[in-house]
């Protein structure tokens, strides 16, 4: 027991997972999630280029408005992305990422088509401000669209996970004490 022999046959040092480069993964955006990601921050990137060129504006208040909400989007739609594909995904748990991609996603879709409709009201019609408004509207369905899916995805699972027996019987066992007393 004093040279530690005894040890060494039981224990063995953990092997240490294999190592990512840079520690990225695709394995939580698999199906229809990667895409729609992707769609999402390139559609936001191509409304604030789109938004940058414009060389004037008659009502510069909605302008402002969006430029502001499509380069948050955009920034926001590239930092869940990283949350996805990093270890940042494992440290925080599935359930708050979920929870914080619907609620960033919902907030964001609505903001930026608020900031689409008003930039479309105060726009002057040139063909750049146009197409900026265009894509801040199909910026914002991918947005919408992600968190419908997400809303029927989750529903339906509630409906698959549900039991049969869903009502409060008295019959049931698990209504039943455990020590029935005679």
């Amino acid at each position: 027991m004093e040279n530690g022999t005894v040890y060494n046959e039981t224990t063995e040092p953990q092997a240490k997972p294999p190592r990512r480069p840079l520690g990225c993964t695709l394995r939580h955006l698999r199906g229809w999630r990667l895409p729609a990601k992707a769609f999402q921050a390139i559609l936001s990137l191509l409304a604030v280029i789109c938004e940058e060129i414009v060389e004037d504006c008659m009502k510069c208040g909605g302008l402002y408005f969006f430029e502001f909400t499509s380069c948050s989007a955009c920034l926001m739609s590239l930092l869940i992305l990283c949350v996805y594909c990093t270890d940042v995904y494992e440290t925080f748990g599935e359930d708050k990422i979920k929870r914080v991609n619907f609620w960033a996603m919902t907030a964001i879709g609505v903001c930026f088509l608020i900031a689409s409709i008003v930039f479309a009201a105060t726009s002057s019609g040139s063909a750049v401000e146009t197409a900026a408004c265009v894509f801040g509207f199909l910026a914002s369905g991918a947005f919408l669209a992600e968190i419908s899916i997400e809303h029927f995805h989750s529903r339906k699972q509630n409906v698959d996970g549900r039991s049969e027996n869903s009502g409060n019987t008295q019959g049931a066992t698990e209504h039943q004490p455990l020590n029935k007393q005679s």
